[in-house]
């Protein structure tokens, strides 16, 4: 009893104490930005919540507030619902059939307690330090529990003058820090405590999605890029990387290789499953891993396509890219996986489409449908080889091969979006809002801006994870008992069983 006293008393203090110093952050200026050079072409990175009034100069106050548009506001909830969807059951079932019977119950368990508990944080603190303007790595506390904002509160989209409800954003954006801790659950599945689990999410999810979430994706809105002075002021209140010129439409750095990297770091220290390379540790039920895999296919048009936060044509782009670009990356890895071991597989063919809804992520809405293809393509071979000659390289136990696929085909698909948003290879290029027009692509300049997003995802998230993964050692330990792994995590940790014979 006295440990779960202390569990629950680590988890309060982390969840409402860690973000606390945001709130000593300088006030957002009031007064007019003083005139300085004009901007490169900004990137058309996920807008910040913000209102018309704030984003507008005082002379132009007068002007009506505009109000959000219907069909965008079912657009945004439909797709926060599709990826809920993703998570639970789609992601908790991929995993599910991927373990042994005897841990089915537990993956379950955690992916879905995970998501729970991130949503929680989300309204309580999460979205204020992600989607707040502050410095250039964490927002303040504005905003806590949803504090101002209402059902007459807007978050600016990618066109200037059109909004979506706020209230639809802060949960389509919840949505996506909630799946994100559900990932990393994967690389060390069947092994670890119900318990550490829960209290490295919280302080996972504080220090290392909500930074980089607002690094990635806060901006001041487009309404914001007047002309040259107020577009320069605006880009200097973004985050880090969007000041660096980072594509990420929706979650190639911020969601697939921040949890891959985490969850790699969570294997290696934690240690392989007893019998690891001796023992059959194949999955239990690949019928499951299909459906689940299949959900996760459905939902992602939610996650990509819902990035564009508008029923627009940049969303349907969005959704045949993540059609197609997963359609190839399954192919891809069956037909190599064919050819080297003689026999396709069912379980090769979802993880080729997993790999290409990865890849497909941080490029769907800026590259064309020969971009999407290639990216696909590619991802269902080098994804092939992450989780079998990366992971040999690497001799960690990463039991689902979250780093091989999330983290391989999350970097690869970062950095081949700046390659294939350039125009000339049929992409979208990058939207100047000071000229009102897409500006001029230098592919070189994007691809750089890319490796910034890609390397300092790497280094953040494997600070903090290597960091939060000893506290959490030297309070209550990451892992069970031996006896415990090999009865099960099902019984042992939550005294059910996923089946009764």
């Amino acid at each position: 009893m006295r440990r779960l006293f202390a569990i629950l008393a680590l988890l309060g203090a982390v969840s409402i104490g860690a973000p606390a110093w945001a709130e000593d952050k300088p006030a957002v200026a009031t007064e007019t930005p003083t005139a300085v050079a004009a901007p490169a072409a900004t990137p058309a990175s996920e807008p910040a919540a913000t209102t018309a009034a704030s984003a507008a100069p005082a002379a132009a106050a007068a002007t009506p507030a505009p109000v959000a548009n219907k069909g965008d506001n079912a657009w945004i909830m439909t797709s926060a619902a599709l990826v809920i969807l993703m998570s639970i059951p789609g992601l908790a079932l991929f995993y599910g059939g991927l373990v042994r019977t005897k841990n089915m119950l537990s993956v379950l368990m955690q992916v879905f307690v995970t998501f729970s508990l991130i949503s929680v944080l989300w309204v309580i603190y999460g979205y204020s330090v992600a989607f707040t303007e502050g410095s250039g790595f964490f927002g303040v506390l504005d905003k806590i529990f949803l504090k101002g904002i209402t059902v007459d509160s807007v978050a600016a989209t990618f066109s200037k003058g059109v909004v979506v409800s706020e209230l639809a954003y802060v949960i389509f954006q919840g949505a996506f820090a909630a799946i994100t801790c559900g990932l990393i659950v994967g690389a060390f599945a069947e092994r670890a405590k119900f318990a550490a689990i829960l209290v490295f999410m919280v302080i996972w999810f504080t220090l290392s999605y909500l930074p980089m979430a607002h690094m990635v994706w806060y901006w001041a809105g487009p309404d914001a890029y007047l002309d040259a002075a107020t577009g320069e002021a605006a880009t200097k209140t973004a985050g880090f990387l969007f000041q660096k010129g980072a594509l990420d439409f929706a979650g190639g750095t911020v969601v697939h290789i921040n949890a891959a990297v985490a969850g790699l770091v969570g294997a290696i220290v934690i240690g392989k499953r007893i019998g690891y390379g001796r023992e059959s540790m194949a999955p239990h039920s690949l019928t499951f891993t299909m459906i689940g895999a299949s959900l996760l296919w459905f939902g992602w048009f939610g996650f990509n396509a819902g990035s564009a936060l508008e029923a627009s044509g940049g969303a349907a782009l969005a959704m045949v890219n993540t059609w197609v670009a997963t359609a190839c990356a399954a192919m891809s890895w069956m037909l190599a996986e064919w050819m080297i071991k003689g026999k396709p597989s069912m379980l090769g063919a979802a993880s080729g489409a997993v790999a290409g809804l990865v890849a497909i992520t941080p490029a769907a809405g800026f590259v064309g449908v020969v971009g999407a293809i290639v990216i696909g393509l590619l991802a269902g071979v080098v994804c092939l080889w992450g989780v079998n000659g990366l992971k040999r390289l690497l001799g960690a136990d990463d039991s689902l091969d979250v780093f091989g696929v999330h983290g391989v085909g999350g970097m690869l698909g970062a950095i081949l979006t700046g390659v294939f948003a350039a125009p000339s290879l049929g992409g979208t290029g990058v939207y100047d809002y000071v000229l009102n027009k897409v500006g001029d692509y230098d592919m070189t300049a994007q691809v750089i801006s890319q490796l910034w997003g890609v390397g300092t995802v790497i280094v953040w998230s494997g600070v903090v994870s290597l960091v939060v993964f000893k506290l959490v050692d030297m309070v209550i330990g990451l892992r069970v008992p031996e006896e415990e792994e090999r009865e099960g995590l099902d019984i042992t940790s939550h005294g059910e069983s996923a089946y009764h014979y």
